[in-house]
Formats: C-alpha cells, structure tokens, sequence
C-alpha cells in the first residue's frame, strides 16, 4: 500500500512558507497605515457656544465651555469665517472668533473637558449668519486651528440667502448651492484627520420638498435644499445633522421636519431648539415642548437635541440653554 505523498515536495516548503509569512506580514504593515475609521457620533445632545457672549476668563475652569451640563456630548464654537486667516496667533479674531481671552486657555478648557468627560466632541463652527464667503473658504486654515485647540472638526453651517432650489424635472429637488456644500464637505474631509467629525447645520426646511414632505410647510427657499446632498457621494462623509428648527413661522412642526430629515438621512440627527426669544418667528419653546419632543425622538437611538445657543439670556419666565440641557438629560439619556 502507497504511502501517504505530500503535495509540496521538500525542496518546496520553505519558498511557500516564506510567501506566505511575507504577505501576512505585508497585511499587517496595510492594516496598521490604513486610516483610522470615524467613530460614529452617539446619541447628540449638542450646545452651541457663543463666543461673542463669552465673558473674560483667567483659568480654564472659568470659561463657558467648563460650564456646561455634562450631558452635552457634542460641543460646537461659534463661529469662524469661512475666509478665516489663522497663522497660529494666541488672539483668534482674524478667524472670526470672539473668545475674550487666548487660545492657549480655549485649548486648555477643551483638554480638560474631554479628560474628564471621554467621548466629548468639540467642532468648530464655520459660516452662520454673518460669515458668508464659501466661494472664499480656507479649509486648512481652519484645519490648523482645529490641529491647535485639540478640537474634533467642524461644523458646517452654510447659511446661503438663495440655495436656488427647484424642481428637477422628475420627482427631486435640485439646488444649484448643492455645488457650495459638496466642496466644502470634500475639502475639510480632506485637510482634516480622517477620524475627525463633520456636521453640518441644516434649515429647518431642508428635508421637505420631497415625497409625503412635498407640499410640507412653511415654504421656504430653503425647501428641499438637503436632499441631493443627502444623496450625492459627499453625503457619506457627513457624520451628524444639526437642524435648524427654529426662526420659522407658527406653522412649523420640529418632530414633523424630524420625520422629514429621517426619511432622508439614516445618521446621527439632532433636532434644533432656540432659546427664546424667536423674535415672532415661531413661538418660544416651552419646558413641555421640549419633553414633547423628547417624546418623539427618544425611540430613535440617533436621534438627539441641539440647543443654540449657550450664552443667550432669555426673558424671564423662559427655559435657559441649561434648563433645556437637563429636560434633554431627563428625557434622552436617563437609564
């Protein structure tokens, strides 16, 4: 009876042996160059902070961004220029900042915060209402900056007067300012480190247009302006909506325009609450507005609040940026 042969003749193990440890040493040297993955952004309770309404600080302990509710896992500096010059300088009102005091004590306020709260995320918020000049943005300036105060990205808040959105011939909206949102997204996930966090600020309209939204109201310019974004490849590399559920009119449903961005975005979403006053627009959120939106929200483990802004004083009577923090830890966060 034949004995057992051995398919790899002695003369041919080690060359085999020694392919084989070669290519898995080379899978190794792939797998630890390969870009570190985005951690995906949990349930957001997301504070705005003013810089304009910040108040001077010695230590980093006295600084807004010390103060805030723990339960704010997601922070957001407001607001640099798009255009913002930044050089490394300790004064930050070239980039469009207000903080009355330094950047090294910025950074060091964030460093203490996120040592003593792991999982916190600090962005840093570009354009708003005042700062307008995409066509001019200087991502790696701001880039750097991120770099320099030890923050985890960007916000972008891309407030165009005119996204020129329309119908598309078909069933979609298409905005001509898609273009703007597209380059911005592309150009900070390229200047920023591959694990940083993009969000974006939506308007409060910004999903309807479309679908059981198509004739959703208020009508706005803004109506739709999302939505091919949403689809578009430079959707993917968007990790958190903020929207803008306020400044609208009495017609407007925060958990309805919810639904909307939901239909439409699978990610982390967190759902906009002013502090009043709205200045007429809408009706100032109440305490039991806010736990009513909760309600909606608080089944869906994406989904979160976003309080703009820390630093506004509301009228007497009304809930404050901390009021409303401590209803969304009630409601979104209790055990």
């Amino acid at each position: 009876m034949a004995g057992y042969q051995d398919h790899f003749p002695n003369h041919t193990r080690r060359p085999v042996f020694l392919i084989f440890f070669f290519l898995l040493a080379a899978w190794g040297v792939l797998c630890c160059l390969a870009p570190a993955a985005r951690a995906a952004v949990p349930r957001p309770t997301v504070a705005y902070l003013l810089s304009w309404a910040e108040h001077p600080a010695l230590h980093a302990e006295d600084t807004g961004l010390a103060r805030l509710p723990d339960n704010v896992n997601v922070i957001i500096l407001a607001f640099v220029r798009p255009d913002a010059v930044y050089s490394g300088s300790e004064n930050l009102s070239s980039t469009g900042f207000s903080f009355p005091y330094p950047r090294a004590l910025l950074a060091q306020a964030i460093a203490e915060r996120k040592a003593r709260l792991p999982g916190t995320r600090v962005l840093i918020a570009v354009g708003g209402a005042t700062y307008g000049a995409w066509r001019a943005l200087d991502h790696q300036a701001i880039a750097r900056l991120v770099a320099d105060l030890g923050a985890d990205g960007v916000d972008i808040d891309m407030e165009l007067d005119n996204p020129a959105c329309g119908p598309d011939g078909g069933a979609h909206v298409s905005c001509s300012g898609g273009r703007l949102w597209r380059l911005a997204i592309e150009r900070f996930r390229a200047a920023l480190p591959p694990a940083a966090t993009i969000s974006i600020a939506g308007w409060s309209v910004a999903a309807y247009g479309e679908g059981a939204w198509a004739e959703a109201k208020p009508r706005s310019p803004h109506t739709g302006e999302l939505l091919g974004l949403f689809r578009h490849e430079a959707g993917k590399k968007i990790d958190l909506i903020n929207v803008m559920a306020y400044n609208a009119t009495a017609d407007y449903d925060a958990a309805e325009a919810y639904r909307a961005y939901r239909a439409a975005w699978p990610g982390p979403l967190a759902v906009g609450i002013l502090v009043p006053p709205d200045n007429g627009r809408q009706p100032d959120i109440s305490l039991e507005g806010v736990r009513s939106l909760c309600r909606v929200l608080a089944a869906d483990p994406q989904a979160g609040l976003m309080i703009y802004g820390f630093g506004i004083e509301p009228p007497p009577g009304k809930p404050s940026a901390a009021d409303i923090a401590q209803e969304a830890a009630g409601c979104l966060h209790a055990p």
